[in-house]
């Protein structure tokens, strides 16, 4: 045999990726204390050093979350992980599940419902609009049986944020557990597991947590543990199955798993340690503080929101791309020119709307001023009625009307 045979066509070379400010749907900014951490030297994933940071990672997780679950851990996974592992383990063939689609992710639940056997009852809405409780009352009347309500808090297909408190006060008047999609909200809005009583809850590491993608915060009530150690058949994944994975991240004495991404996961263990550090409520209130700022520059640049102010996520900004305007050229030379990137639309949403993140490390003053600046030079050089200067003036007129520190 001839190795030589295989070679790649291209010669591979030493990768060097460009210096680029994500300010698009996730993933955001790696902060330098997260990629410095990432680079410390590889520990077995048994080894009782880095089983403490696990240990240490559980309890801030449960700080983000809110929640005293003993069930709070990272999955080896991105997000979509995360939400795979949520349906795998509580649904058998033939659970009803009341299932909220109001954009992308929804969609998503639906397709985990039904490839796990079980029925899902739609309940569908707008695209940036919020879940609609009645309907998830209306349906819950018409479907007495069913077993789950599962909806996403912050759509990122849309930037729109539904009342997560008040569809799980629903859920529990009927009997129903809860799966929440947090995926682009922990961090960047407040969820408050506990006090909303919800019982499995997913999200990423690349998004308000400014983590590289690749884990899955997770959290599950003492309800959905008990539902599993009782269920009729076989978790239907061997990996992501709830029962296992106790001896390994919900017990002091660690029993093999699975080989854990350990410089992953001092990366997570990092990014969280820094949220402890800023205060979830500071960091929330950052969020919302650039967001009026990036918002009063959309306004000079024409640029009108998907979402109503009142249901709008403050990381996630979805807004029309204005009539005459090339969405794509815009995007192509804000990444070419300025290293700057910026999120297109999806599904129902493709080629009309730009998304606009505002998320973790990604979420600065100096981010918002110069992708109001960027925009603004692009969108007059396309021939669109801007005034220069505009953008930038109308943020440093909010940021001064509201000043944060």
């Amino acid at each position: 045999m001839n190795t030589e045979d295989f070679r790649p066509e291209k010669k591979a070379t030493v990768f060097y990726p460009p210096q680029r400010v994500l300010m698009g749907p996730g993933p955001s900014d790696t902060h330098a204390r997260v990629l410095n951490a990432m680079a410390r030297p590889t520990l077995g994933h048994l080894d009782p050093v880095f089983t403490e940071m696990m240990e240490e990672i559980k309890g801030l997780m449960r700080y983000a979350f809110q929640t005293k679950n003993r069930m709070t851990f990272p999955v080896s996974g991105p997000g979509s992980v995360g939400m795979e592992m949520c349906f795998v383990n509580m649904i058998e063939p033939g659970d009803k599940v009341i299932v909220c689609r109001n954009g992308v992710f929804g969609g998503r639940m639906i397709e985990n419902v039904e490839r796990h056997g079980g029925v899902a009852v739609v309940v569908d809405d707008k695209w940036g609009e919020p879940v609609d409780p009645q309907k998830v009352e209306d349906a819950l009347k018409k479907n007495p049986d069913a077993k789950i309500v599962a909806f996403v808090h912050a759509e990122t297909s849309t930037g729109a944020q539904s009342d997560a408190k008040t569809l799980c006060e629903i859920a529990r008047k009927y009997n129903c557990l809860t799966i929440v999609d947090t995926v682009t909200s922990l961090g960047g809005t407040p969820i408050l597991v506990d006090e909303w009583g919800i019982d499995a809850i997913y999200s990423g590491s690349q998004k308000c947590l400014s983590c590289p993608p690749g884990l899955s915060p997770v959290s599950f009530s003492d309800r959905v543990t008990e539902l599993v150690k009782n269920r009729k058949t076989k978790v239907h994944s061997w990996f992501m199955d709830i029962s296992l994975l106790l001896n390994y991240w919900g017990s002091s004495a660690r029993t093999y798993h699975h080989t854990a991404p350990t410089n992953a996961l001092y990366g997570l263990h990092e990014s969280l340690l820094m949220i402890y550090e800023e205060g979830l409520e500071h960091s929330w209130a950052r969020h919302r503080y650039n967001y009026e700022a990036l918002k009063a520059g959309f306004a000079t640049l024409g640029m009108n929101y998907v979402v109503k102010e009142e249901h709008r996520l403050p990381q996630l900004n979805s807004v029309f791309v204005p009539a005459g305007v090339d969405e794509k050229e815009v995007r192509r030379r804000l990444l070419d020119e300025y290293n700057l990137e910026i999120g297109a639309g999806l599904g129902d949403f493709a080629g009309k709307v730009w998304r606009f993140g505002l998320m973790g490390t990604s979420c600065r003053v100096e981010n918002v001023i110069f992708c109001l600046n960027a925009l603004e030079t692009i969108l007059s050089d396309m021939g669109a009625k801007v005034e220069r200067g505009t953008a930038a003036a109308a943020a440093h007129k909010s940021y001064a009307a509201k000043p944060m520190f």
